[in-house]
């Protein structure tokens, strides 16, 4: 009897907490009850959206075992019980057989529609603002079982909130190229700007990202040579800064500076219109050395990076503090 959805429901909601506004608790059973069910029609006592609802329920609210699902439901307020249509109580293994046999992929895809409803970012603009949403795969924690490798996720975060949208696990022997394109296939990406590190600037990616109506950040690093090679030998002396940033933590202080050169046409990348240099100085507070590396980046952005709002979505990504 599997449990392994548990983990699925921590990793999309852990930042989340509890109470749910009661309008959320009812969108969130209708969209969980158009997934398709696995069961058999003859015996159903519950509708799948309020199974569904209430181990999600649960899992923010702590629970890690089906035993601790259940425990829940019966701590769980009358109230929100009927917000997500639960008129009894369901046991341990019922729990258990739904969650071994849903379709992992698309539980994945409603939990993340349901969180990007509900996901906004609270800066307003007059203008509409580019939302953010990065891409990264992470291996998951206490996922290592019998000796075998941890599970590892590539997951859309949107910045501000910090949600997961959506989550594909990487298959083994494999690494997170073949998981981008069905990881954001789902999305509507239209008005968002995806970033990501150097492992995912492919041509294939930027070519999908534009044609579900985003764009695109990307670093350039060593898989991408030529590229980098050009960007390096811009005239970066005679471009003005256009960004900087103080930050002191784990230890050092950095000093991050960024500049935004139009380059268009010509650069080795497609739909790329702008290149990024990032130079960050970094001094351990300890020993008082100091480092400084340049990281580059291109973009499809055009005119809208002049925007202070814009370049927050620069300086707020772990690439920029990490390269």
């Amino acid at each position: 009897m599997s449990s392994s959805l548990i983990g699925v429901l921590q990793r999309h909601c852990g930042h989340v907490g509890l109470p749910c506004p009661p309008e959320q608790l009812t969108s969130l059973r209708e969209i969980l009850d158009r997934l398709p069910d696995p069961r058999r029609v003859r015996g159903r006592r519950y509708r799948l959206g309020s199974l569904l609802a209430l181990c999600l329920l649960a899992v923010l609210g702590g629970a890690t075992t089906l035993a601790g699902i259940s425990r829940f439901a019966v701590d769980a307020a009358p109230e929100t019980r009927t917000r997500i249509g639960l008129t009894r109580l369901p046991r341990a293994t019922t729990l258990g057989r739904l969650l071994s046999r849903i379709d992992g992929d698309a539980f994945d895809d409603a939990v993340g529609a349901w969180l990007a409803r509900y996901s906004r970012d609270p800066v307003q603009d007059e203008a509409p603002a580019l939302v953010g949403l990065a891409v990264d795969g992470k291996a998951v924690r206490g996922s290592r079982r019998d000796g075998q490798t941890a599970v590892h996720l590539l997951a859309a975060v949107l910045h501000e909130s910090q949600a997961v949208i959506s989550q594909r696990q990487i298959a083994a022997k494999s690494n997170e190229i073949p998981a981008f394109a069905p990881l954001l296939e789902p999305l509507d990406l239209r008005g968002h700007v995806i970033t990501a590190d150097a492992l995912h600037t492919q041509t294939g990616h930027a070519e999908q990202i534009t044609a579900q109506g985003a764009h695109y950040i990307l670093v350039v690093k060593g898989n991408q040579k030529k590229l980098r090679r050009q960007l390096r030998h811009l005239p970066w002396r005679e471009v003005p800064l256009q960004h900087r940033t103080r930050d002191q933590r784990h230890g050092r202080r950095e000093i991050r500076r960024l500049k935004v050169c139009t380059v268009q046409p010509g650069l080795l990348f497609p739909h790329a219109v702008q290149a990024i240099e990032v130079k960050r100085r970094r001094t351990n507070r300890r020993t008082g050395k100091t480092t400084i590396k340049t990281i580059y980046a291109v973009t499809s952005l055009r005119s809208r990076l002049s925007t202070e709002r814009d370049r927050l979505i620069l300086a707020g990504q772990e690439w920029f503090r990490s390269g």
